[in-house]
């Protein structure tokens, strides 16, 4: 089973970080409450970054590692993901 580990875009400006074999169905639990803790007084507003085909081992340490980055570093992660998607590059899936 492929997993995959996303950064959701919160309505505070906060990012979230996950895995998840499923990433549209894990997004809709945590917009309706169904997610993580993280959510109780933020609001989901969209998937802004996501690797896939990862084990789910492998999904864990990149998780942990994002998790680790500075706030920073994952935006610059989501910058380039937007600018390889809006040139037609598809970037790397791991």
């Amino acid at each position: 089973m492929d997993w995959s580990v996303y950064i959701i875009l919160c309505s505070d400006g906060s990012l979230y970080t996950g895995i998840s074999t499923d990433v549209e169905r894990r997004f809709l639990q945590h917009l309706n409450g169904k997610g993580a803790k993280f959510f109780r007084g933020r609001q989901p507003l969209n998937v802004a970054y996501r690797e896939t085909n990862y084990s789910r081992a492998d999904a864990c340490r990149r998780e942990s590692a994002i998790k680790k980055m500075r706030r920073a570093e994952k935006w610059a992660l989501i910058q380039q993901n937007r600018l390889l998607l809006r040139d037609g590059v598809m970037p790397p899936s791991s």
